[in-house]
């Protein structure tokens, strides 16, 4: 028997954009299934009056408090209101930087948002996830060649989320579906920068995620031939009979998150270079 969810408050407080909190708080929240973070996120907090806002928010909903501060009166006094409160709080960034203090030896420069420096990294970001969006599902598919990575599947194999993660991390990502018995582009076959990666799944997977999705109406569509796992079948084996003569990898991301696809698509990336 399945135990009732409970609900808890999470909140986390930033001198910046709060990414990295979030992140610390899903990865930890993830691991108890029967209980769920009703999250408050409070981001670009520098000065004493945010704070004092933020602890009398914490005051009426009390809940776990996570924080990356790197002013030290402002982290002293979240500790200090928490304490006040009795309620845990844990500055995310602290152990880390105490880790990489003791090996280099030197205390760390304690900037605000350092890892969002408008720098060369952060333009290339930015210049992939123009491009992503620009040869997103087949679009303009005589640039291929300026791509980093080159994902094909069909219908609902996640295409455009892991292109867009992929993108996040300066990677140069275009996607293009393949459709039963319509060739592809043959701009694809003549590129030789780009990795080109298959993704499949299950067609369980695939009938289960086009059944939740919401379609327009349009003369051509047809819901049963979409969903039917047999016509799935069909089409994933269409899928792999390409990436076969291609000689492209394929990836199964029937059980895998958008980020667990990327990871292994990175990894691919290192091996081929």
């Amino acid at each position: 028997m399945n135990k009732p969810q409970s609900f808890f408050h999470l909140h986390l407080i930033s001198d910046a954009t709060g990414e990295t909190l979030l992140a610390a708080g899903r990865a930890a929240s993830a691991q108890y299934k029967d209980a769920r973070a009703i999250e408050h996120i409070y981001p670009l907090i520098r000065t004493e009056r945010q704070l004092a806002k933020v602890l009398d928010d914490i005051d009426q909903e009390p809940g776990i408090v996570l924080y990356t501060v790197v002013d030290q009166d402002l982290a002293r006094r979240i500790d200090e209101g928490c304490a006040a409160m009795g309620l845990p709080c844990v500055s995310v960034l602290e152990p880390v930087l105490l880790v990489f203090q003791s090996y280099l030896g030197t205390p760390a420069g304690r900037r605000v948002g350092a890892q969002h420096v408008l720098d060369a990294e952060y333009f290339q970001r930015i210049d992939a996830l123009n491009f992503t969006m620009e040869h997103d599902d087949g679009q303009l598919p005589d640039d291929i060649e300026q791509a980093d990575v080159v994902l094909i599947g069909i219908s609902r194999t996640s295409k455009t989320p892991t292109s867009i993660y992929l993108a996040n991390r300066g990677i140069k990502t275009a996607n293009i579906p393949i459709v039963l018995g319509v060739p592809m582009p043959e701009s694809l076959s003549m590129a030789k920068k780009p990795l080109i990666v298959g993704l499949i799944a299950s067609a369980e997977r695939i009938s289960h995620v086009r059944e939740n999705r919401i379609l327009g109406s349009t003369p051509a569509y047809d819901a049963r031939a979409y969903t039917d796992r047999a016509n799935i079948a069909e089409e994933l084996a269409y899928a792999r009979q390409i990436c076969t003569r291609g000689g492209w990898p394929m990836i199964d991301v029937t059980r895998r998150s958008i980020e667990e696809t990327a990871a292994a698509i990175v990894a691919l990336r290192s091996k081929a270079r």
